[in-house]
């Protein structure tokens, strides 16, 4: 009875740390309203991608534009063109969506917008730009670590990130981890699939969630020193994750595991995407 008791506190505990988790998650959670009313400018192109347009406007100022699958653009544009932009605000002030992208004829933008001097574009302007243009990116690599709980652990490991597959907000990221603990250790293998929730691409922060298997290599031991694969012993789980990623390529996640016993069934995690 004792056992079965203390069981239910912990299974208590570690429910109410995910709950706290979430609300948090959620919370602090970018408003996805937008406002979507429309401006068009017209200016002339500083740099144009697959996923970004870069625009200097009629009075110099310079325009950072993202692409989604229902905007309606040239399929070239060279650096120097004048371009008339129809667009929507995201939820960063920095960068707005485009709509529609037209290419003027030459010579039909005034002249401060074909002005000759060199571009000098603020550093913050080409860092987001950046940022977007890795986001857009098939493959990743990065790292991550963090403790998990029951038992508890120190959780260390490194992912990759291959897509996105069928929708732009889905990739595959599988991942190896390492986790330490008094008297467990544990590596793990994952293939966890993960869903953004981001309104556009380049938002500054997206929730996402995702779900994969897991492939656990444990050994319990009281009294044994260092790591001997030998004594590991062969487990699977279900992964399911509620986690927020930054723009910078941060991002903290909150990993339930289920029938994941002996190895940890709760994980909370941070880690970098390059």
């Amino acid at each position: 009875m004792g056992t079965l008791t203390d069981c239910s506190r912990q299974t208590a505990k570690i429910l109410a740390v995910c709950v706290c988790l979430a609300s948090f998650l959620l919370v602090t959670y970018p408003a996805a309203a937008q406002d979507s009313s429309q401006l068009t400018i017209t200016g002339t192109v500083v740099s144009y991608t697959g996923q970004t347009l870069l625009v200097k406007d009629e009075g110099n100022r310079y325009k950072l534009f993202v692409f989604d699958r229902n905007t309606v653009k040239p399929g070239a544009l060279t650096s120097g063109s004048s371009v008339r932009v129809t667009s929507t605000q995201t939820e960063d002030p920095e960068v707005r969506l485009a709509v529609l992208v037209t290419q003027e004829e030459p010579g039909a933008a005034p002249g401060p917008a074909t002005t000759a001097q060199p571009d000098v574009v603020p550093v913050p302007l080409l860092s987001t730009q950046r940022a977007i243009e890795r986001e857009a990116r098939k493959f990743h690599v990065g790292v991550q670590g963090g403790i998990a709980l029951n038992p508890e652990l120190v959780d260390i490991g490194i992912h990759a990130k291959f897509g996105p597959f069928f929708s732009r907000n889905l990739q595959f990221r599988p991942s190896i981890d390492f986790a330490y603990g008094e008297k467990t250790k544990l590596f793990a293998l994952n293939g966890d699939f993960i869903y953004s929730l981001s309104p556009n691409r380049g938002a500054r922060r997206s929730l996402y969630f995702g779900a994969g298997p897991q492939f656990n290599f444990a050994e319990q031991s009281v009294s044994g020193h260092g790591v001997d694969f030998s004594d590991f012993h062969y487990s699977n789980a279900l992964n399911i994750i509620l986690g927020i990623r930054f723009r910078s390529g941060l991002f903290t996640e909150l990993k339930t595991s289920v029938y994941a016993a002996p190895a940890p069934i709760l994980r909370l995690m941070a880690g970098y995407t390059f």
